[in-house]
């Protein structure tokens, strides 16, 4: 009884940390949400002032009813001034945040590793957004990127310097050489993220990254194709593909080690 009631402040304080957390996230990608929607309009709005406005009416929102998630379900997913329906995205993605946030925090623990992992999920986040409106992933998104991954030779765990530069050129390249035989093969925002996500996972990591991304887009391709939204000929964002696999791919290493894991049976059929 004794043992069990002692372990009850340290469970407390777990499941405080991670409402912490959570709420960390949910707000910093409610920025990114106002953020990326800014980048893809013409006009002189700055990206980085003016609070949150409503899509149909242009009211700013009080700062009461700017809270991620909740003021969108208190309002009942409307406007509070015209009533209009608000969509889910903006939700969507800060739920994503926060449940990032605490799946990062969860496995690297309250560290430089799990900050750089979050930051490489907000640029990847801001990238699937933009893309997504645009099918064009700004430059300087990719720039940061591999500044992130540059970062992350100090800060989190994984590749060697060596891994790092092979992956730099080991998707990138080939992405090139088909967009040279294929000019619509990929965007040339795709293959800049590929040599910018290579400097962070290595060369194992980008290329699982790559793979989940094909993975993802194929079969994406194949439900546009089958609900008629798109025709074979039409192009869709592949970013997002792209930024789903390279998270998934840095996550606890799962890309190296699937790719390891690989290269061992290989060696073990040649070797039998």
């Amino acid at each position: 009884m004794l043992l069990a009631t002692s372990m009850v402040p340290g469970i407390v304080l777990k499941v405080l940390i991670c409402i912490i957390i959570f709420l960390i996230g949910i707000t910093v990608f409610s920025f990114l949400n106002v953020v990326s929607e800014r980048m893809t309009k013409e006009g002189s709005e700055k990206i980085y002032e003016g609070r949150s406005k409503c899509p149909h009416c242009g009211h700013d929102y009080k700062i009461s009813e700017s809270i991620p998630i909740f003021s969108w379900l208190y309002n009942r997913r409307k406007c509070p001034y015209c009533f209009e329906r608000i969509s889910m995205r903006g939700t969507v993605v800060e739920g994503l945040g926060g449940v990032l946030a605490v799946g990062i925090v969860a496995h690297y623990g309250i560290g430089f590793a799990s900050l750089t992992l979050f930051f490489v999920a907000v640029v990847l986040v801001v990238i699937t957004l933009i893309d997504m409106d645009t099918q064009t992933i700004p430059p300087v998104l990719n720039v940061i990127l591999g500044g992130l991954g540059l970062i992350s030779i100090f800060t989190f765990p994984g590749p060697t310097v060596m891994e790092r530069l092979i992956g730099f050129f080991c998707i990138s390249v080939p992405m090139f050489l088909i967009v040279l035989l294929i000019p619509d093969g990929f965007g040339g925002g795709d293959i800049k993220m590929m040599a910018a996500s290579g400097i962070f996972l290595g060369w194992k990591g980008n290329v699982a990254a790559f793979l989940i991304g094909l993975l993802i887009g194929g079969a994406y391709g194949v439900w546009l194709l089958l609900s008629k939204k798109k025709g074979r000929k039409e192009h869709f964002a592949f970013g997002p593909c792209l930024s789903i696999g390279i998270f998934v791919s840095a996550y606890g290493g799962f890309g190296a080690f699937v790719v390891n894991q690989y290269l061992y049976m290989i060696q073990t059929i040649m070797a039998g």
